[in-house]
């Protein structure tokens, strides 16, 4: 059943963005009197699931979820409609109308994305905000994993700088966004309550972005174990432990941190164990059973977390302040892809792997906010100058601009058909790896 929600938030979100983003193509065209013959959600090669047509237009939805499409007459797309470009061209056709519309009617897809994903950005924080913890409430600094280790960190630093970025929100992702795009070759720590630099080796740029290593998560805070809350019909309840219990030992071996609790308990799975605790001042004992899988059933307290509220006047243009933010970081992102310090067989991932970002359950703010990534990130791959794309017409258009001299028809046909085999091939790469990192 999780599946099923993960995979119908990203139907639903794609969905959305397909259909208006052909919706950007469909009024330009209107708008300059060019005649659209069909518009479609998915492709529909030999048939449609459904379809009608009003006016001119037809409008269906095709069985091939691999994108969606407007057939503006008069033009080269994927349709390869040779037998109406080898009549007179009519007025009402895409190849009657000057460059400056025709390019306009190509940028229209594109820009409702745009426009949309900073719309939808801005409408989150506007609605749910943004929470986060300030750095400076990890007071016990942090706790690092195997990956945080080889990078010179240790269990109780302070983050204080990442490169030239303040680490004043608490926010793992930073050091992994900061070293691969930004190629941050130092971050400033305090370390038993002295400054100090820690030198990045250039190697991480490499490793932090592997895909066996982004579920790694570096570094997290590290805090005491306070009981929140016993669950019921676990045994923490049946053995009387209290909201605020703090739990400092286990068998007699000091656990002053949530995870050495957690590595005790899972050493101790299925036993009776001695849990020392301090309530309201005092040490005490208290002996618990772990299940079969380690737990005891108690929820821990958290540190404090800090939220930002947002009118609607400030919302709007910090949306699309986060949206030209996250386009940057796509952007070098490419620049080191193409550098080579960023592998595409590490970075690249198929519908599964979009889909897992929505997550096992239907978050109405995480669906929004992811799809209005998704609105930038779809914008940005259709800018990219491949024929087939809106940026590879966008290419021909400005070259007709400024030459003066329009592509011949049969060299679009040819230069469509190859960016198509490319697209096509890079979306069967890309699940490709899906499949490979999940089955093999």
């Amino acid at each position: 059943m999780a599946y099923v929600v993960m995979a119908g938030q990203l139907f639903l979100s794609l969905s959305i963005l397909i259909v208006l983003h052909e919706m950007g193509h469909f009024f330009t065209a209107k708008w300059f009197n060019t005649r659209v013959e069909k518009f479609y959600l998915f492709f529909d090669p030999y048939f449609s699931l459904f379809k009608y047509t009003r006016g001119e237009t037809e409008y269906g939805i095709g069985w091939l979820p691999l994108g969606g499409y407007v057939k503006i007459a008069g033009m080269i797309d994927e349709s390869m409609d040779r037998e109406q470009m080898k009549l007179p061209p009519q007025e009402w056709e895409f190849r009657s109308k000057p460059a400056w519309q025709r390019l306009i009617i190509m940028l229209g897809g594109v820009t409702v994305n745009f426009i949309l994903g900073f719309l939808l950005w801005g409408l989150v924080l506007w609605n749910w905000g943004s929470s986060f913890m300030p750095a400076e409430n990890a007071t016990y600094g942090i706790v690092v994993d195997s990956l945080g280790m080889d990078m010179g960190l240790q269990d109780g630093d302070k983050i204080l700088q990442i490169g030239e970025v303040p680490f004043t929100k608490f926010a793992p992702n930073l050091l992994r966004r900061e070293v691969i795009i930004n190629n941050a070759a130092s971050m400033q720590i305090e370390r038993n309550g002295q400054k100090q630099t820690l030198a990045i080796d250039g190697k991480f740029s490499d490793i932090l972005s592997r895909h066996e290593n982004k579920g790694m998560q570096i570094f997290g805070f590290r805090y005491p174990f306070i009981i929140d809350s016993a669950i019921v019909n676990y045994p923490a309840k049946a053995a009387g432990f209290q909201k605020g219990d703090k739990i400092i030992t286990i068998n007699g071996a000091p656990t002053p941190f949530y995870t050495q609790y957690v590595k005790a308990a899972q050493s101790n799975k299925g036993k009776l164990i001695q849990v020392g605790v301090e309530r309201n001042g005092a040490a005490m004992t208290i002996p618990v059973t772990l299940n079969e899988k380690g737990l005891m059933g108690a929820i821990r307290q958290l540190p404090a977390m800090s939220k930002e509220t947002y009118s609607l006047g400030e919302a709007m243009p910090l949306g699309v302040t986060k949206g030209i933010d996250f386009l940057d970081t796509q952007i070098k992102a490419f620049g080191q892809m193409f550098k080579g310090k960023i592998k595409a067989s590490e970075s690249l991932g198929g519908f599964g792997s979009i889909a897992g970002m929505f997550g096992y359950s239907w978050d109405w703010e995480r669906f929004w906010h992811m799809t209005a990534v998704l609105s930038l990130i779809l914008g940005f791959m259709n800018l990219l100058p491949i024929p087939a794309l809106d940026g590879g017409h966008v290419m021909f258009l400005l070259y007709e601009m400024i030459s003066g001299r329009k592509p011949s028809d049969t060299f679009m046909e040819y230069a469509t058909i190859t960016g198509f085999v490319l697209v096509i091939g890079l979306v069967l790469y890309a699940n490709g790896l899906d499949i490979i990192r999940n089955f093999f």
